[in-house]
């Protein structure tokens, strides 16, 4: 009893530090869809001068309270929100702000949330201004097999994502797409492709999927800010993130 007491008390008087680590590396990763931190770089301060963030709902409406309560995009769970319907859940947006203009958006970071093969995998994207090129993407999962699927966390094979585009050539959004194999040319792939993991093809496909379904998600807001005309709700009937 006095043992469970102790780790009790430690278990309560850390939370506040362990809560403070979990934001951090929230904002290390949201910030490091679009720049390269230095070890030395004061993350919460870039992030707070660079970072303007909001929630949606599916129709790309701004949500500002739920139950009379207010939204903080920081404080959506997106795993939490993963277990809901897709019209269900909150959409959290990133805006990334030039430092000259502060009032000018340089990028739109999104959270991205899916399957592995063995587990769940989640990550960023962020959109150029035009709304259709990746400034960037980052990765992370919870069980993917080390060397193998788990290498979506590498940095070589993030930056694959760069300048992709999200659109095909008669604007039909159609995601970006790990092909099958690794070849290390980088050059035989379109626009919408990006070279492959070796022995990791299950993983791949479920990062193809978790991207395409959350850029489907965000489609109405993106179409919104983009000064786009009013469009549907997005069909959601190719789901299958859960």
């Amino acid at each position: 009893m006095i043992l469970g007491g102790l780790l009790s008390l430690a278990a309560i008087g850390l939370r506040p530090m362990q809560d403070k680590q979990v934001a951090l590396d929230t904002q290390k990763k949201i910030l490091g869809a679009v720049m390269s931190l230095q070890p030395t770089d004061d993350v919460p301060a870039i992030y707070n001068e660079r970072i303007k963030s909001l929630v949606v709902d599916i129709n790309g409406e701004e949500i500002k309270e739920v139950e009379g309560k207010p939204v903080i995009a920081e404080n959506v769970n997106i795993g939490q929100q993963f277990k809901l319907a897709p019209e269900q859940r909150l959409y959290p947006v990133y805006k990334f702000m030039s430092k000259e203009n502060p009032d000018q958006v340089e990028s739109y970071i999104l959270p991205v949330y899916g399957n592995g093969l063995w587990d769940r995998i989640w990550g960023y994207v962020a959109l150029k201004e035009d709304l259709e090129t990746l400034q960037g993407a980052v990765f992370d999962h919870a069980a993917e097999t080390p060397g193998l699927g788990a290498r979506i966390t590498d940095i070589e094979v993030q930056q694959r994502f760069q300048d992709k585009k999200i659109y095909d050539d008669v604007g039909e959004l159609v995601g970006i797409s790990m092909m099958k194999g690794e070849t290390g040319d980088p050059s035989i792939y379109g626009d919408n492709e990006v070279d492959g993991l070796s022995g990791a093809t299950m993983t791949a496909k479920g990062v193809n999927q978790m991207i395409y379904n959350y850029l489907t998600y965000y489609q109405a807001y993106l179409k919104k800010v983009s000064g786009g005309k009013e469009v549907e709700k997005p069909n959601l009937g190719q789901n299958t993130d859960v």
